[in-house]
């Protein structure tokens, strides 16, 4: 099952919106003091991990100074925090100066893939949102006489395509199908940053785990009402992290270190687990039965084509974040399930 990214599309917070409570992450993952960038833009601000990444940064500090965020908004400004920029694409100059004195960009907007069925015209929108987005920061970038130093921009693990129990890490090659070709596009429209000499990692993000909403988000009141159970057969792997472990990973791959990460890197726990163990670990947590299935069947009659996302089996490894250093806090199913419950706690006690 591969993520989607944070947000709904590229628009803006708007005044109003909460912000989230920073996530428990150590302030540098891999060891060491790597300072992060001091000014870092920032994509998807108002998604489930663009406002996690958002909070932490700026909780955390820096080893070199305070980190100043700058979120990119699609409308208006309404705050002095966000800066308008262009995801079509089209007004080139606002992108770059939305971007001007920053040191790195992360870029997390597009459209949910899980959010609606997958039509001809929403297939669109999720390839449109994410391409033309990327292309328009890349080009941006690129035309700039000082553009930032390091450009992390969101990808998934439907890169890979369905591939049963085969362990697949960052040199296996694309899948064939929807997803892989729109991952493909999706990095690919990266390049001119790349070509113009900006650090450039894809985030190939799996299945986050997470009680404030995401994919995991719509289990939690299933599970809750001892209604949970495996989907399909359960023997499909589930290539998880946990929100804390990704907002961590993210932040490692922002941070200026000898021998920085560039290129795909599979932001996953180390072990991937079946649906029928992600089962199990729900009901040990959550202290609920876990009696009933659902159908792969039933399954594509309300989800469509997505329901191939979720009974298709991607085992991913994240083999150099861990090569690199990376140390995982939830490494297992129940731990990532434990911290995902108490997401939710503070949720409602906040």
């Amino acid at each position: 099952m591969s993520s989607q990214p944070s947000s709904p599309g590229p628009t803006s917070p708007g005044p109003s919106s909460p912000e989230p409570e920073p996530v428990p992450a150590d302030a540098d993952p891999g060891g060491g003091e790597a300072p992060l960038p001091r000014r870092v833009a920032v994509t998807g601000s108002s998604g489930l991990i663009g406002g996690a990444l958002v909070a932490s940064l700026r909780a955390a500090g820096n080893a070199g100074g305070p980190v100043e965020v700058r979120r990119l908004v699609r409308a208006a400004p309404q705050a002095p925090d966000e800066a308008r920029w262009d995801p079509s694409g089209r007004d080139r100059e606002l992108t770059a100066a939305a971007l001007d004195g920053c040191d790195a960009v992360v870029h997390l907007a597009g459209a949910g893939v899980a959010k609606r069925r997958w039509t001809a015209r929403y297939k669109r929108i999720l390839r449109d949102s994410r391409v033309h987005s990327t292309a328009a920061l890349a080009e941006a970038m690129a035309a700039m006489p000082a553009p930032p130093r390091t450009f992390l921009c969101g990808s998934a693990i439907g890169w890979y395509g369905y591939r049963g129990d085969r362990r697949l890490d960052e040199e296996s090659p694309p899948g064939e199908g929807f997803l892989p070709e729109l991952a493909r596009d999706w990095e690919a429209a990266a390049a001119p940053a790349e070509r113009a000499g900006v650090r450039t990692v894809f985030l190939r993000t799996g299945l986050v785990v997470s009680g404030r909403g995401g994919a995991w988000g719509p289990l939690f009141p299933v599970f809750l009402a001892g209604i949970g159970g495996r989907i399909g057969s359960g023997r499909q792997f589930w290539s998880h992290i946990s929100l804390a472990d990704e907002i961590a990973a993210i932040r490692f791959l922002l941070a200026d270190r000898p021998g920085a990460l560039s290129g795909p890197v599979n932001l996953t726990a180390p072990e991937p687990v079946t649906n029928r163990e992600v089962t199990a670990a729900m009901g040990r947590v959550l202290r609920r039965p876990t009696l009933f299935p659902v159908p792969a069947p039933l399954l594509r009659l309300v989800l469509g084509e997505f329901a191939g996302d979720v009974v298709g089996s991607q085992r991913v490894v994240p083999r150099r974040l861990l090569a690199a250093g990376f140390r995982f806090r939830h490494p297992d199913i129940e731990d990532a399930v434990r911290a995902a419950v108490e997401e939710r706690r503070r949720g409602r006690a906040g």
